[in-house]
C-alpha cells in the first residue's frame, strides 16, 4: 500500500447504459479497456491508484458537453484528465466515473501578436505552447517544471521557476470556456487586459480543480522574449545563507526571472541525474532577463549581494546550451530526487510563507529534517517564498508514511503560523483538505462549498477534492 485516499472515496453504480451511450457516440475514443483506465487512474502523487470506470477522448468545446450531458443523465462523475502530472491526487477517480482526456484537444485557436495573447485548447503542453509562438517574439513563460497542460495549469492555478517576474496562471488566465455540470457552455473574460463588468469568473475557475466545470479554451497573456538572458549559479554555507541573499534580492527590487533554490541533498541527485559537478551545498540559480545592460546590472547587482552573504563559485551560463542543461536538470529534480531511494514514493509539500518570513521557515524545516530517518531534500522557487520538501519514503512501511505525515503536518503549521499558504502551487487536491479550513477558516470554505453546490448541486465534477461536499 502507498496511501489510502481519503474515507469519502465511495463510488457510486456505473450504468451499463452510460458506456453504451458513450460508445454510440464517440466510438473508440470511449473505452473501459484495463491499460487506459490505468493510466488515468494514477497520477505523481503518492495515493494508491483509483481508476475510473470509464475513458473518453474528446475534441471539442461540443464533445465535453456530450459527455456531461450524458454524465448527468446518469447521475456519474466526471475527472477532466491533462497531462497527469498532478501531485496531490486530482486526477483520482475517488468515487469512479469517466474521465474525459483533453490531451487531444491541443490546438492554438488564435495568437493575437499585436494585444500579446493566445487563445488554446486545454490540452496543448506548456512545451508545445512555445514552440507553435517561436517565431512570433514572443512566449508564454509560466513553468512548473514538469510539461504540463495549459488546462491542468489553469485548474490548478500553476506557477513554477519563472512567477517571482512574471506572476502564476492566476494573474495570466484572461478567459476562459467552460462547461458546467449541467452542460451549459460559458465564456467568462476577454482579451481586454483588464475589466470592472460583474464577478471575476475567470478567477473562479482558475483554481478550481475541476470541481466546478471543465475548461475547453483558455486566453493568456504572453510576453516578449528578452533581448538577452544569462544564468548563474553559486554555493553557499548554509540554507539560511542562500535564502537571505534571495530576501535581500527581491526587496532591493532587481526584477530577476528565476531564483531556484537547492539544499545539498537535492544538489546531490541532480549532480548524479544529469551528469553535473556541483558543489553538494546549499546553491541558488539564477536567471537574468532584459536588455543587454539591464541584465548586466542585474547580475552585478545580485553578485554583491551574494558574496555579502557568503555565496562563492559564481559561476554564470550565458550560452543558450548551457542555459538549457542548467534548467532542464532543475525540471528533473523531482525524478532525480526519488533515486536517492530506489523504489521510493514521496511526499511533497509547497508552502508559501510572505517573503520577510521566508529564511526563518526554511531553518526551522531544515531542523525538523535533520531529525528524520527518511531522505528529504530541499528545492523552492524561493523568489516567491514558496519551497517544496520531497519525503522520500518506502510504499511498503506505514511507519515512514506516518513519520512524511508528520513532518508535513509541522510545515504546513509553521507556514500558517507565518502568514503563509498551505499549498503554494499544486493545490488541495486530496491531500490538503483539512490544511484548506486551518487555512480559511470553516465559514470561508463554506462559501466555496455553497458555490458548489450553485454550480454542480449533484456534486459530480471531480467529487472529493479540496473540502467534503455534504459537510
Amino acid at each position: 500500500m502507498n496511501h489510502p485516499v481519503p474515507p469519502l472515496a465511495v463510488r457510486r453504480p456505473f450504468p451499463a447504459a452510460l458506456f453504451d451511450a458513450l460508445k454510440a457516440q464517440f466510438g473508440d475514443r470511449a473505452t473501459s479497456a484495463r491499460a487506459v483506465l490505468e493510466h488515468h487512474g494514477r497520477d505523481e502523487s503518492p495515493f494508491d491508484p483509483q481508476l475510473p470506470d470509464a475513458v473518453v477522448f474528446a475534441r471539442s468545446t461540443e464533445d465535453v458537453q456530450a459527455i456531461v450531458k450524458l454524465c448527468g443523465q446518469y447521475d456519474v462523475p466526471i475527472i477532466p484528465y491533462g497531462n497527469g502530472s498532478s501531485l496531490e491526487g486530482h486526477l483520482l477517480a475517488v468515487q469512479g466515473g469517466v474521465s474525459i482526456d483533453l490531451s487531444e484537444m491541443n490546438r492554438v485557436l488564435a495568437i493575437n501578436a499585436e494585444d500579446l495573447t493566445v487563445t488554446v485548447e486545454p490540452g496543448i503542453s506548456r512545451k508545445q505552447l512555445n514552440e507553435a509562438l517561436r517565431d512570433t517574439g514572443l512566449f508564454f513563460p509560466i513553468d512548473p517544471g514538469a510539461d504540463a497542460s495549459i488546462g491542468g495549469m489553469s485548474a490548478t492555478r500553476a506557477s513554477g521557476t519563472n512567477a517571482v517576474r512574471y506572476g502564476t496562471m492566476r494573474e495570466n488566465v484572461l478567459a476562459l470556456t467552460v462547461v458546467l455540470a449541467d452542460g451549459r457552455v460559458i465564456k467568462t473574460g476577454t482579451r481586454a487586459r483588464k475589466s470592472s463588468a460583474g464577478y471575476d469568473l475567470t478567477r473562479l475557475f482558475v483554481g478550481s480543480e475541476g470541481t466546478l466545470g471543465v475548461i475547453t479554451e483558455i486566453t493568456v497573456r504572453l510576453y516578449p522574449q528578452p533581448e538577452a538572458v544569462s544564468a548563474a549559479v553559486c554555493a553557499f554555507p548554509s540554507m539560511g545563507d542562500a535564502v537571505r541573499a534571495v530576501i535581500e534580492t527581491i526587496q532591493m527590487g532587481v526584477p530577476v526571472a528565476r531564483v531556484e533554490f537547492l539544499d545539498s541533498l537535492a544538489v546531490r541527485a541532480i549532480n548524479r541525474h544529469s551528469n553535473l559537478t556541483f558543489r553538494e551545498s546549499p546553491m541558488l540559480f539564477f536567471e537574468f532577463h532584459g536588455s543587454e545592460s539591464g541584465v548586466a546590472e542585474q547580475a552585478g547587482i545580485v553578485q554583491e549581494i551574494v558574496a555579502q552573504n557568503s555565496g562563492a563559485d559564481f559561476e554564470w551560463a550565458t550560452r543558450p546550451e548551457d542555459r538549457s542543461r542548467l534548467w532542464n536538470a532543475r525540471h528533473s529534480a523531482y525524478f532525480a530526487m526519488l533515486q536517492l531511494k530506489p523504489g521510493c514514493r514521496a511526499v511533497t509539500t509547497d508552502v508559501c510563507v510572505p517573503i520577510s518570513r521566508l529564511a526563518e521557515c526554511v531553518v526551522e524545516t531544515e531542523q525538523d529534517l535533520k531529525a528524520s530517518t527518511l531522505p528529504c531534500p530541499i528545492v523552492g522557487h524561493v523568489g516567491d517564498g514558496n519551497f517544496h520538501v520531497a519525503m522520500l519514503l518506502d510504499p511498503a512501511k506505514p511507519e515512514e508514511l506516518e513519520e512524511a505525515e508528520r513532518i508535513n503536518h509541522r510545515i504546513v503549521q509553521r507556514a500558517l503560523r507565518m502568514g503563509g499558504t498551505c499549498t503554494g502551487e499544486h493545490g488541495v487536491g486530496l491531500h490538503k483538505m483539512g490544511f484548506l479550513i486551518e487555512e480559511h477558516g470553516e465559514d470561508a470554505v463554506g462559501v466555496m462549498r455553497a458555490i458548489k453546490h450553485s454550480l454542480d448541486p449533484n456534486n459530480l465534477m471531480n467529487p472529493g477534492k479540496i473540502f467534503s461536499f455534504a459537510a
